[in-house]
């Protein structure tokens, strides 16, 4: 699994001109399943997500985790992450996941942060999403599970 988690101070998602979700302070996190993904991935990124120290402290360093922030994540399913650009010049998805292990490990990923005590909105699976979001910092950082 491939993430890219952004710090926000307000984060939104759209779906047929309907805002699905919002968040204030946290994360934005872009998902992308690899077809050779296990549980096993989403374990890590969940422990990796969950304490990922990006957040100020009283030193205004990058020292505090989302959870010590009582910050929420916004989380938005993106195939795209897994493009191929060597050759040529439109991307081809074929290492991504097919849809049905996609969506199923990216619902275990939601859930499992939601069991560390996070608040966690998402868009829907395979929807046409417009994301709005306020990056602060800016602050972003790229995951890898098969990096690990």
């Amino acid at each position: 699994m491939k993430v890219v988690i952004q710090r926000v101070l307000s984060a939104s998602v759209t779906i047929e001109g309907k805002v699905y979700g919002t968040i204030q302070n946290g994360f934005v996190i872009l998902v992308g399943v690899h077809e050779e993904d296990t549980l096993e991935d989403v374990s890590y990124l969940i422990r990796k997500v969950s304490n990922l120290r990006v957040f100020e402290d009283d030193a205004k360093r990058m020292n505090c985790s989302i959870l010590e922030v009582e910050g929420a994540i916004l989380s938005i399913s993106q195939f795209t992450l897994f493009a191929e650009t060597r050759k040529g010049n439109r991307p081809s998805f074929i290492r991504a996941a097919d849809p049905k292990l996609a969506s199923e490990l990216i619902e275990v990923f939601n859930e499992g942060l939601r069991a560390e005590g996070i608040k966690v909105k998402a868009g829907i699976f395979g929807a046409d999403m417009k994301v709005q979001l306020v990056n602060d910092g800016p602050v972003t950082i790229l995951m890898d599970s098969r990096e690990r």
